[in-house]
C-alpha cells in the first residue's frame, strides 16, 4: 500500500511539473536554442498509455553528469536521444545509438519484434569489437536509427531543473535512481501494468520487460521515499515556461 501511495504522489508531482513548464514537449519539436536548465532530471511518457487517473505512464527516467567533473548539460543528453536532425548530410533523422543507451534498447526491441537480426548484426556492439569499416556499419544501421528516432521523438517528456555538482551522490542521481526503483515492477507487485503491445515487451533485457521501463539500472533496487520530498522541492523551483 505504501508503494502505491508513493507512486500516486510521484505522478501528482509530475502533473504539477507539467503545469509549471506549460505542458509536455516532444523531441521532434525541440532545439538547443530553447531555454533549458543546465542540469536536471527528465522523464519520458508513453503516448496512448494512461493510468486510471488518465495520466500518461512514465516509460523512462534519466539524468546526466553524474560523474565527477562531467560538463554534460541536460540538452546534451536529450540531443543524444534525439539523434540527427534533417540537416545531417549523410544520415538525416538518424542518430548514434552507441551514444544513447535509450536508443540502443529501443533498437534492440525492434530487432527482436521484427526478426531483424541478420539486417543489424552489430547493433549495440562497441566499435572496438567490430572488425568492419565504421562508415559501412553506420550506413547499414541507418534505417534502424531512423525508426528508433521516430519512436523516441514522438514521446512526450518532462524535465525538472535540479542543478547540483556532478557526482554519483548528487541530488539528481538520488532522484533518478529512486524514481526508477519506485516505478519498476521487477520483484514487486505489478502496478500500472503495461499493455501487451508495449514495444519493451520485446526487449532482450529481463529488467526492461519486467519493470515496464526503458531502464535497466536501479530497476531491482529498493527505493527511498525521501526522494519524493527532494523532487517536490525541485518541481517548486522549476520555472514556469
Amino acid at each position: 500500500m505504501a508503494r502505491a501511495a508513493d507512486l500516486d504522489r510521484l505522478y501528482e508531482l509530475l502533473a504539477d511539473l507539467e503545469r509549471r513548464v506549460g505542458g509536455t514537449r516532444k523531441l521532434k519539436n525541440c532545439t538547443g536554442y530553447m531555454d533549458w536548465p543546465d542540469r536536471g532530471v527528465y522523464v519520458f511518457l508513453e503516448p496512448g498509455e494512461t493510468r486510471a487517473s488518465g495520466q500518461r505512464r512514465v516509460t523512462r527516467v534519466g539524468t546526466h553528469a553524474v560523474s565527477a567533473g562531467s560538463s554534460t548539460s541536460l540538452w546534451d543528453r536529450l540531443k543524444q536521444h534525439y539523434g540527427t536532425g534533417n540537416r545531417s548530410a549523410d544520415h538525416p533523422h538518424g542518430g548514434n545509438h552507441r551514444g544513447s543507451v535509450y536508443r540502443k534498447r529501443v533498437g534492440e526491441a525492434i530487432i527482436e519484434k521484427y526478426g531483424l537480426h541478420d539486417d543489424y548484426p552489430d547493433w549495440g556492439e562497441r566499435w572496438s569489437t567490430i572488425d568492419r569499416d565504421r562508415v559501412e556499419v553506420r550506413d547499414e544501421e541507418y534505417p534502424l536509427e531512423r525508426r528508433v528516432g521516430t519512436y523516441i521523438r514522438e514521446q512526450p517528456f518532462l524535465w525538472v531543473a535540479l542543478d547540483d555538482e556532478p557526482s554519483p551522490d548528487s541530488d539528481r542521481a538520488f532522484v533518478e535512481r529512486n524514481a526508477i526503483a519506485l516505478l519498476s515492477n521487477v520483484d514487486s507487485a505489478t502496478l500500472d501494468a503495461r499493455p501487451d503491445d508495449w514495444l519493451g515487451h520485446h526487449s532482450r533485457s529481463r529488467q526492461i520487460r519486467a519493470s515496464g521501463l526503458w531502464n535497466v539500472a536501479h530497476t531491482e533496487d529498493a527505493y527511498d521515499p525521501r526522494f519524493l520530498d527532494r523532487l517536490e522541492r525541485a518541481v517548486a523551483e522549476t520555472e514556469t515556461r
